[in-house]
């Protein structure tokens, strides 16, 4: 997931990380909360433990939730709108999942934060958009884990 980002750096709010956390909570369910905290942790590491960093302590875990809480066993020719929309979905709604820590750390009214979601509407736009784009790859990186898996005789 920290490589994924790092390497597509250049292209903001344009990542994986909404595929890899959907991916990872198809196939591992409550362990997917191990390789998501880890990119948590590195981002941190290399990045900077700022301000910034701490909405990712909880951002992660909500698009973990809303994929725990949708059916296991939904139709295939359904899963992936499903999938790509709920990816699409918390790219859209980035910046006002964001907002709450934004204005308890730096003291901003309720007023404040809706003015701070409004100027990144822009930014969560472009997130929301190709996060849906992205989310092609969510099936095919589940099916390659659960490969993965079977192969090493994990299952």
């Amino acid at each position: 997931m920290y490589l994924s980002k790092m390497l597509m750096e250049l292209f903001p709010n344009i990542h994986l990380l909404g595929v890899f956390t959907i991916a990872y909570t198809i196939v591992y369910r409550k362990k997917a909360l191990y390789p998501i905290y880890t990119y948590v942790i590195l981002n941190g590491i290399f990045c900077g433990f700022a301000a910034w960093w701490i909405p990712y302590l909880y951002i992660w875990t909500i698009l973990w939730g809303i994929v725990m809480i949708l059916p296991k066993k939904m139709p295939k020719k359904l899963q992936p709108i499903v999938y790509m929309a709920v990816c699409a979905a918390h790219g859209f709604l980035f910046g006002t999942l964001y907002a709450p820590a934004q204005a308890l750390l730096f003291g901003l009214s309720f007023r404040g934060m809706v003015a701070w979601i409004i100027a990144g509407l822009p930014w969560d736009y472009i997130h929301g958009v190709s996060n849906f784009f992205c989310g092609i790859l969510i099936l095919p990186i589940a099916t390659a884990l659960r490969f993965a898996e079977q192969s090493t005789g994990r299952s």
